[in-house]
């Protein structure tokens, strides 16, 4: 009686209720008796699934997802097996095959059973109504939404099949934790194609589908069982289950939870693909379009990143740098001179530890001597040449009229190095003296420009400091401006996404590197050769490759108080920048870091060496072309006005032929066989420097002396920031 009395009650406001909301749900009323009517342009449009898109690396093995709420992998009904269908038909919609788009039965028999209760206990809805809710739907549980949801469901069925509407609701449906259709749910609880569900996999995936949240069976296992033995004894009543089934499906334990994947290095690779598409309008006008795309829209990107590369970078990283319990840390990135394509990224100790990346993000660090080839490349274009002599010795007063008190002091941290030397001498030696007066030459605004065209991308101030590394600039810049030396001049864009494909294979965009011309092939030829010595002999000696002295070049770096350390470097093959400092703020000074003090010749020389040595191991031995003719006319004295011309060099100068470096002393007989390391046809390297204990003093060139800007410039900069070398 009590029962009856409820319905009653129930259907006497329903009724009036109805009868209030007549006026207001006429519209949808209206839509519905006339929906199977409908012309196609009142057809329902089911948005296209969301699928993750793939990101791939060079060799085609797969990196990523990129994956938004929507973890979807879409499959055929045909690939899911029949004893999974039926479980999910059974707890959702059994008579789905013989009934139209509304059951009106199951109506019936919820609002009974939910009278009966006092609550809501059972709905009525179809799967097509399921299905027209989940894709087109709010939420919302009102008549209005209830009865544009019947409309739609009966458009949707005189648009398709019930096996498309059925395969469609089973790769739409959610089945918690971020998994969408029946495949992403296989493969996340049970790490198996759907195709290999058994009776048992597939009956707990088919109860979870009325509450995902309520019965994960990871955080709410109770719940998860009880919800599926309803569903085992729903199917034994249908004589789905045979009844001696029954007690050993509800035995079978539930799925262990995965193992949560560590974070790799090459994940700071996909964070940085990520953003740059992110920010690509090829991939769509507005940023919703290229998120929705991204995310969702089932994309196959084909990355640039050489996972045998990316290998060697992490463990040579985490081999040499000492553990200071995260206090310093290393970033390491490769640029392809022939292409632009980035082959390897480390940008941190560990994706887990920190998202930053050193590589990529923010403004940079200083760059210290590693920035002296570009005043290197614009004296060359302002007429000078490597053998012309300059005077290095300290005390090196710089008239520069930014400062307040109109003179420039840097300093050589060498000391001893001075007096007359070429521009090699000074390049290898890292001499600052020698390159504060070659930048009062050349002129500050020069160097800017050439740095830019070589490819920095970060602003730069013409200061005379700009020469030792005071400008903040990312390893990537470095490498991609080293890289256009070793591609003889021409400069092509970084880049870390080769082609995308739609889901469907369509090339939606494909990366062609286009080369730019930023300086002379016969001046890059010249800088090659310069930088070949500094590994040769310099103080880049730890980056020698034993057999490819003339092949590999390069120029170390160290900010003002050890802040910062770099080495940059390259082959014909590939241009790696190598930085080592404090990864967050503020920077810490590198003074006792495994026992030495860090430069850029030590710690970013030695992963830069070993990297390199073991990517080039069993690779053909390449060269660097030498330069045509440097020049017939006769060195000459760089004089800054007010200073006393230089006296003749008395250290070697140094001429290239094809074969190996040919060097004269000042009075022009070749004293090439006099040179360590120089004797036969190929110039061979000094031993490789293996422990810490056996670097030699690094002749680094930090200035240390105070220069107040004027006018006001937009950072403080209390100390002229530098080179050390």
């Amino acid at each position: 009686m009590r029962t009856i009395a409820r319905l009653c009650c129930a259907v006497l406001v329903a009724g009036m209720a109805l009868a209030g909301a007549v006026a207001l749900l006429a519209p949808h009323v209206r839509a519905f008796l006339t929906a199977g009517t409908a012309g196609p342009d009142q057809e329902v449009d089911l948005r296209p699934l969301a699928v993750p898109s793939i990101v791939y690396a060079a060799d085609g093995s797969e990196l990523d997802l990129f994956v938004a709420e929507e973890n979807r992998v879409p499959i055929a009904l045909d690939q899911v097996p029949d004893h999974v269908v039926r479980a999910v038909l059974d707890a959702e919609d059994e008579r789905f095959f013989d009934h139209g788009p509304l059951d009106l039965r199951a109506m019936a028999r919820a609002l009974v059973e939910n009278v009966e209760s006092g609550g809501i206990s059972q709905g009525g809805s179809t799967i097509t109504q399921q299905l027209v809710k989940t894709a087109l739907l709010t939420p919302e549980q009102d008549v209005g939404r209830k009865v544009q949801e019947a409309a739609l469901a009966v458009r949707l069925e005189d648009q398709m099949s019930k096996r498309e509407i059925l395969e469609r609701y089973l790769n739409t449906v959610y089945f918690g934790n971020g998994q969408y259709g029946i495949e992403a749910a296989a493969q996340r609880y049970f790490s198996t194609p759907a195709s290999e569900l058994t009776m048992g996999q597939g009956i707990l995936l088919a109860s979870m589908i009325r509450n995902p949240v309520g019965g994960d069976p990871w955080v709410f296992p109770d719940e998860a069982i009880g919800r599926r033995e309803v569903v085992i004894e729903r199917m034994a009543a249908l004589g789905h289950v045979d009844p001696e089934q029954v007690e050993e499906l509800k035995a079978e334990p539930l799925p262990e939870p995965p193992p949560e994947r560590p974070a790799q290095g090459s994940d700071y690779f996909v964070e940085y693909a990520k953003q740059t598409l992110l920010a690509d309008e090829r991939l769509g006008a507005t940023s919703q379009d290229r998120i929705q795309a991204l995310f969702k829209g089932g994309l196959k990107i084909y990355t640039t990143l050489d996972p045998h590369a990316q290998r060697i970078a992490e463990e040579q990283v985490a081999a040499i740098v000492p553990d200071t319990g995260g206090q310093f840390g290393a970033a390491l990135v490769s640029v392809e001179p022939a292409t632009g394509a980035v082959r390897a990224l480390v940008g941190g100790a560990g994706f887990e530890r920190s998202k930053f990346n050193l590589v990529t993000d923010g403004q940079g660090r200083q760059a210290g001597s590693s920035f002296k080839p570009f005043t290197l490349a614009a004296a060359l274009e302002a007429g000078y040449l490597p053998n012309d002599v300059i005077n290095g010795s300290y005390p090196c007063r710089i008239p520069d009229p930014e400062s307040v008190e109109g003179i420039w002091e840097p300093r050589n941290v060498e000391g001893s190095i001075g007096g007359s030397m070429t521009l090699t001498e000074a390049t290898v030696n890292s001499v600052n003296c020698a390159y504060a007066r070659l930048i009062k030459l050349v002129g500050p605004q020069r160097v800017v420009d050439v740095a830019k065209r070589m490819g920095v991308m970060e602003p730069l101030r013409p200061f005379l400091s700009l020469t030792l590394g005071s400008e903040d600039v990312t390893p990537l810049s470095m490498a991609s401006a080293y890289a256009t030396l070793a591609a003889e001049g021409e400069r092509r864009a970084p880049y870390v996404v080769e082609r995308v494909e739609d889901r469907n294979g369509k090339v939606v965009f494909k990366t062609e590197p286009k080369a730019e011309r930023a300086v002379s092939a016969q001046n890059a030829r010249t800088i090659n050769q310069v930088l070949t010595q500094v590994v040769n002999r310099g103080t880049g000696a730890a980056a020698a490759i034993p057999g490819w002295a003339g092949g590999v070049g390069g120029k170390t770096g160290s900010a003002d108080n050890n802040l910062n350390a770099w080495f940059v470097g390259y082959t014909p093959n590939l241009s790696t920048a190598v930085w080592m400092g404090t990864p967050g703020s503020p920077q810490r000074p590198m003074t006792n870091v495994g026992g030495i003090t860090v430069y850029g010749g030590t710690y970013p020389a030695m992963i830069w060496g070993s990297y390199m040595r073991a990517l080039e191991a069993g690779k053909p031995v390449q060269r660097f072309a030498a330069p045509d003719a440097l020049t017939t006319r006769a060195p000459r004295p760089l004089v800054l006005p007010g200073e006393l011309p230089p006296l003749p060099s008395q250290q070697p100068q140094v001429f290239f032929d094809d074969q190996r470096p040919v060097i004269t002393g000042s009075d022009g007989s070749d004293v090439s066989s006099s040179v360590p390391g120089n004797q036969g046809p190929t110039v061979t390297t000094r031993p490789l420097i293996t422990a810490p204990t056996l670097f030699p003093e690094e002749d680094d060139d930090t200035p240390r002396t105070t220069r107040t800007s004027r006018p006001p410039r937009p950072r403080d900069l209390t100390t002229v920031p530098g080179s050390d070398e």
